[in-house]
């Protein structure tokens, strides 16, 4: 068979969350927007309610209407992007709970669904979104009469600890939100390792629960093997794939494996990428391509049915560095044509 194969573990995720959950004496809710950072909302979120979260966040309604479908009545939706202009009857019909960004959003939200649940996005120096100290003097009593059930910001530099915009923007959101009874929430991963002070109310982890930086403790959360499909010996000066941009010095042996750019795997790692077998290392040769990436076999002692991009010896944030990205693009890049394994534990 061709298809690569992606392990999620399941039970990986749930520790992960539960280890951010510990961190703090606020309630820990879960971002699974993108599909879960590309690994299966259905299943992550249905491990993550059994696991004890209660509260989701997604991006659009369109992904709270899909997370309804998985999860049923009970654990609260949140739509990060509000309540946008043609999601009204998405929002009612899967009792979703939009974040409100903008007075022109809170008034859709108050004449088309007076009396649904809303909470509150406030821009606290991101400028992306939420709304501005300005905006928000002019709704704010407003707004908390009819009893948000959130109100939160969102931090713009909380992976790096000793940044002071960190700082910055803690301190805009207690200014911004003195006094208020409902609960407020600030950090997502890098917020809840910054320290108490950011927890508030409620933290929502993302990046963390799938393993990803800042949570450098995070457990392992996915493998991804390729098959080989064919293996080639080489002589020098000989090329491999597009470009000839590999060109042999000794005389080698070349895996082409099944899997490229279609498939998330960022065609700009391919200089500075290997894949594993055995414990041994195999740079990449050549370019990435769609569908294909040759890769340098020759001081393989045997001949690999398939070799590890992900796994035990290198992780998605390593792959993110030979891209010159984050590891939340590895993630959400991770293509539809993976045979998709999930472990419970």
């Amino acid at each position: 068979m061709a298809q690569a194969t992606l392990t999620v573990n399941l039970g990986a995720i749930c520790d992960n969350w539960r280890a951010l959950a510990a961190r703090s004496q606020s309630e820990t809710g879960a971002v699974v927007k993108a599909n879960a950072y590309g690994l299966g909302v259905e299943q992550v979120s249905q491990s993550l309610a059994h696991a004890g979260a209660r509260q989701f966040f997604v991006a659009v309604a369109d992904e709270g209407a899909a997370l309804r479908r998985a999860l049923g009545r009970g654990p609260e939706i949140y739509v990060f992007s509000g309540h946008m202009n043609g999601d009204t009857a998405t929002i009612r019909d899967h009792q979703l709970t939009p974040l409100i960004n903008s007075i022109d959003q809170m008034l859709r939200h108050v004449e088309a669904l007076p009396g649904q649940p809303f909470g509150l996005q406030l821009d606290t120096g991101m400028n992306r979104l939420g709304m501005e100290p300005s905006e928000w003097s002019a709704l704010r009593d407003i707004a908390l009469a009819q009893a948000p059930r959130l109100v939160m910001s969102h931090l713009a530099c909380a992976d790096e600890a000793h940044h002071p915009m960190n700082n910055h923007q803690l301190q805009a959101f207690r200014e911004m939100t003195e006094g208020i009874e409902a609960p407020r929430s600030l950090a997502a991963t890098g917020g809840i390792l910054l320290g108490a002070g950011y927890h508030f109310d409620m933290t929502r982890p993302g990046i963390g629960l799938y393993g990803g930086l800042p949570f450098a403790e995070a457990k392992p959360v996915i493998q991804l093997h390729i098959p080989v499909i064919q293996t080639r010996a080489l002589e020098p000066g000989e090329t491999v794939g597009y470009g000839n941009t590999f060109v042999a010095q000794r005389p080698m042996r070349i895996a082409t494996i099944s899997a490229g750019y279609a498939d998330g795997l960022l065609r700009a790692m391919g200089p500075r990428a290997q894949l594993v077998s055995g414990g041994q290392y195999c740079p990449v040769a050549g370019r990435v391509s769609m569908d294909l990436i040759g890769v340098d076999i020759t001081d393989l002692a045997h001949e690999p049915e398939t070799l590890e991009l992900i796994g035990p010896h290198q992780g998605v944030d390593l792959l993110a560095d030979w891209a010159g990205t984050i590891g939340y693009e590895v993630l959400t890049s991770l293509g539809a044509r993976y045979n998709r394994v999930y472990l419970a534990s």
